[in-house]
This record gives structure tokens, C-alpha cells and sequence, in this order.
């Protein structure tokens, strides 16, 4: 009788252990197909996001070169200084163009393309200022510092504000040079407003508050 329930018991766990294989397997196969399903998925948002990152350092690119074409066109006394260093931005965007997987040298002077009306539209002024450059879209210049703007229409010692749509962040910077657009942020004041991993703002107000 004790060997009778032995072998019953051990035909029990034999069945268990299969049955638990079997599930297993199961489980094993649905985590695969639901892998295989998400992975198009995510290939897709990867490829978007860099879409997007390439597309604004294209842009910054683009209204570095600008400005450094309108300077050489029409000279000052300031020209060379201001070349140089905008030079010095091209080199540095390419490296970020490097590093992020894009075309080196890719140049977009995209900064007032329409964007189908949604940037001018999407929002009141955020600060009570007036609305300028509706429809623009905002990108980085480039230079270093403590947060400031840089415009090709409006003069140094203006103050405007910046919000970012997408995440409802905003910074307010005087104007400290000139550039090739309505409005580029330096690096700093462009961190203070960006989505992680993204050189462009789409849906921007920008607002002339001084």
C-alpha cells in the first residue's frame, strides 16, 4: 500500500511538472508574439523621434548658415567676429548631427515654414505680451552662455518670451545678437524649454514682453 501511494504521488508531480511545461511554453510563445508585435511599434516611434531630432539641428544649421550668407552680403564692422563664431556653431551642430545618427552638413532654413496654421492659432499670448512671429517654429543657435535669444527682427535689449506648446514650458530672454530668423534660443535658454531629445520647437508662441 506504501509503495502503491509512492508511485501515485510521484505520477502526480510528473503530471504537474508537464502540465506547468506546457503553460510555460504558452506563456513563453505569447511573449514572444506580443515582442514581435510591439517591435514594428517601436521601430516606428525610434525613427520619428530621430526624424525629429535630425529635422532641428537641420534647421539650426540652416539659420546658422543663413546669417553667416547675410553677413558676408552685407558687411559691419562686427562681421568677421560674428562669422567666427557662427562657424564655430556650424562645426558644433555637425557633431551633434554625428552623434545623433543624421546626415552630416544637412541644412534646413526652416524656422518660419508654415506649419499649417497650428503654431499661430494653438494659443493666446501666454504672457500677456504681444504675439509676434506667428506660425514660426523655434530651434537652437548654437552659442553658449547664460539664456538669451538671438533674432533677425528685433533689435539687442529686447525681451521675449518663448513657450513650448508640447509641455507648457516657457522662458523669457532679452535678445543679446542677431541671427537668421524671427527667433533662436541658445543652448541654455533652449533647455529650459525643449522636450527631451528634440532641437526642434513646432508649436511655439513667442511674445514681445519688452
Amino acid at each position: 500500500m506504501s509503495r502503491r501511494r509512492t508511485l501515485g504521488t510521484k505520477k502526480k508531480l510528473a503530471l504537474l511538472v508537464g502540465a506547468a511545461a506546457v503553460a510555460g511554453g504558452g506563456a513563453f510563445a505569447l511573449a514572444s508574439t506580443s515582442n514581435a508585435a510591439q517591435g514594428p511599434q517601436d521601430a516606428r516611434t525610434l525613427s520619428a523621434g530621430d526624424s525629429t531630432v535630425c529635422q532641428g539641428l537641420a534647421t539650426a544649421l540652416g539659420n546658422n548658415e543663413r546669417f553667416i550668407a547675410d553677413q558676408k552680403a552685407k558687411p559691419d564692422a562686427q562681421s568677421a567676429a560674428r562669422i567666427a563664431n557662427r562657424q564655430a556653431v556650424v562645426e558644433q551642430i555637425k557633431v551633434q548631427q554625428k552623434a545623433s545618427g543624421c546626415t552630416v552638413g544637412e541644412s534646413a532654413q526652416g524656422s518660419q515654414a508654415a506649419q499649417g496654421g497650428d503654431a499661430g492659432q494653438s494659443a493666446a499670448p501666454q504672457g500677456g505680451g504681444q504675439q509676434v512671429c506667428k506660425g514660426s517654429t523655434v530651434t537652437l543657435s548654437g552659442e553658449g552662455g547664460a539664456p538669451a535669444a538671438s533674432s533677425d527682427q528685433f533689435p539687442a535689449g529686447t525681451t521675449l518670451k518663448v513657450t513650448n506648446l508640447d509641455n507648457d514650458k516657457s522662458t523669457t530672454v532679452k535678445v543679446t545678437s542677431v541671427s537668421g530668423s524671427c527667433v533662436l534660443l541658445n543652448n541654455a535658454a533652449f533647455e529650459q524649454v525643449r522636450e527631451p531629445g528634440k532641437f526642434l520647437i513646432r508649436r511655439a508662441v513667442i511674445e514681445k514682453v519688452g
